[in-house]
């Protein structure tokens, strides 16, 4: 049995992953620093910029203590080790306990700092000054920017620690620490890399992630990357004066039927393969009339007499693209999650088959 400082150790772990990180339901149960410290941080609609330098900061400051939470907590779960008794504690424990005091002490001395001049020594504030037009401060760009998150045609997208948003003037991604921010009108915006998830754990459906370079000609303003749903690429292209460059050259799948093809391919790939007959010829997909036909439905799934997939005996007559779409045009639109495990008849005989029981003619 685990003793209960390694319990407490891994479960402290845990607290501060979810903490730091803030998973969906440490967000429903209000474990935030933005909800524990609403009433001091006000309102993000009213005053967008003054409230992300107060939650950079009131954030800096928890998370500098949660080294000194442990402490105080080994301090009850293990009281063999006497970390309460500055005589009897070890050398490493007093080493971590000075270094856990420093480090909210060394974050207190910063936040100070930042907030001297109403907050103009924070990097936020820094960073908006570089925008700011002569004989202007960076109040006059907080100003500007909180003018046009409170409009409701602005793009925000993302999860708390990576959320994105453009207005008619600024691109914006909110991170833990910082907050960066470009003028529309001095950046170039170039698709740098794209990843398949089969599914989404939000919605149990597939995702294509796109990251998005931001560089700005404005030297004082550093590049920065987004992320988001490749399905909100076409709202984020309008909000955006400027084009996007596709560098890496990658297909951008702007609907879920897209990105579903791209899972169902995959997934027959790895199916047993259909082995044509000598002598047998393909013939051009039914379907598109492009490419040749390339899949054969064969009930692998179960035995011949059991289940709802039954045998198919077409010759093959579709493309593996063609055969998707319809896989997903006979789909619950509504029910994504549900679509890797349904079956749909054949487009030709109407046999029942799923995913399974397509096969890549060879």
């Amino acid at each position: 049995m685990d003793s209960p400082e390694v319990t407490f150790t891994l479960a402290y772990i845990v607290f501060v992953f979810c903490f730091v990180f803030t998973p969906n339901e440490f967000q429903s149960a209000g474990l935030t620093v933005q909800n524990i410290f609403s009433a001091w941080l006000g309102s993000e609609d009213l005053t967008f910029v003054q409230y992300h330098i107060k939650r950079t900061s009131v954030t800096l400051l928890v998370h500098s203590a949660l080294p000194l939470g442990y402490y105080a907590g080994m301090c009850v779960a293990a009281p063999e080790k006497y970390l309460g008794s500055s005589h009897n504690a070890s050398v490493a424990w007093h080493s971590y306990l000075a270094l856990s005091l420093a480090l909210p002490l060394l974050s207190w001395l910063l936040v100070l700092h930042w907030s001297r001049s109403g907050w103009a020594k924070h990097p936020i504030a820094k960073k908006l000054a570089s925008h700011a037009l002569p004989r202007s401060s960076w109040r006059a760009v907080a100003s500007s920017i909180n003018t046009e998150f409170r409009r409701i045609d602005k793009f925000a997208t993302g999860a708390s620690g990576a959320r994105v948003i453009v207005t008619d003037t600024w691109v914006m991604k909110v991170t833990t620490y910082f907050l960066h921010v470009a003028q529309q009108q001095d950046v170039h915006l170039t698709v740098v890399d794209s990843k398949q998830h089969e599914l989404s754990p939000d919605s149990n459906a597939p995702v294509q992630i796109l990251t998005i370079s931001v560089a700005s000609v404005n030297p004082h303003v550093h590049p920065f990357d987004i992320r988001l749903n490749s399905t909100e690429y076409g709202e984020l292209r309008e909000k955006l004066h400027a084009p996007i460059r596709n560098a890496a050259n990658v297909v951008i799948h702007q609907t879920l039927s897209d990105l579903f093809l791209e899972t169902f391919k995959s997934h027959v790939e790895t199916n047993q393969p259909y082995l044509l007959p000598s002598g047998q010829e393909l013939e051009p997909c039914i379907g598109c009339m492009q490419v040749n036909a390339n899949t054969k439905l064969v009930k692998l799934c179960q035995a011949e007499a059991e289940g709802e997939c039954q045998q198919c005996y077409c010759r093959p007559m579709w493309c593996l693209t063609c055969m998707g779409k319809w896989f997903a045009s006979r789909q619950d639109q509504q029910r994504p999650d549900t679509w890797l495990a349904s079956s749909v008849p054949c487009p030709t005989c109407r046999a029942k088959f799923c995913i399974l029981d397509v096969c890549v003619v060879r």
